[in-house]
């Protein structure tokens, strides 16, 4: 063996401490025993957001108010009834199932059982992809 001798472990303890009260805090803990001791009452202040991630602005009480004077019933697009009926007549010509011309377009069966049920969401690009699947024109005139 070269020079290097035995390789020992270092077991000195590592003491890690808090770092000590600055003069403000240790006045303001002076203060408070004083009255306690004094008998005075003493007033406790709980801050709101103290301690959370939360921004302290009221813009969400604002938000909030919106929404609730909100009226309006918001729904998303659905498959229009014309769309349903000529997914529906173009599959059945070519005699194909949902789930077989699911898997021509390369897309789960759930997706054309929506798009025929009317609860999907359209989306043009499903909508081209079921129409060269089917040879059938399914949007716009015909």
């Amino acid at each position: 063996m070269s020079g290097v001798g035995p390789i020992t472990q270092d077991w000195d303890p590592v003491v890690i401490r808090k770092k000590a009260p600055n003069a403000a805090a240790k006045k303001d803990d002076k203060v408070v025993n004083a009255a306690r001791r004094s008998g005075a009452e003493i007033e406790t202040l709980k801050k709101s957001n103290a301690g959370t991630n939360k921004a302290a602005s009221s813009s969400t009480s604002l938000n909030t108010r919106k929404l609730d004077e909100e009226t309006e019933n918001l729904a998303h697009e659905r498959v229009p009834s014309e769309l349903k009926k000529a997914i529906m007549q173009a599959r059945t010509e070519k005699k194909l199932t949902q789930a077989q011309l699911a898997h021509l377009i390369n897309e789960k069966p759930q997706i054309i059982q929506e798009y025929e049920s009317g609860k999907a969401i359209p989306n043009q690009q499903i909508i081209g992809k079921l129409e060269r699947a089917l040879g059938a024109k399914l949007r716009g005139k015909k």
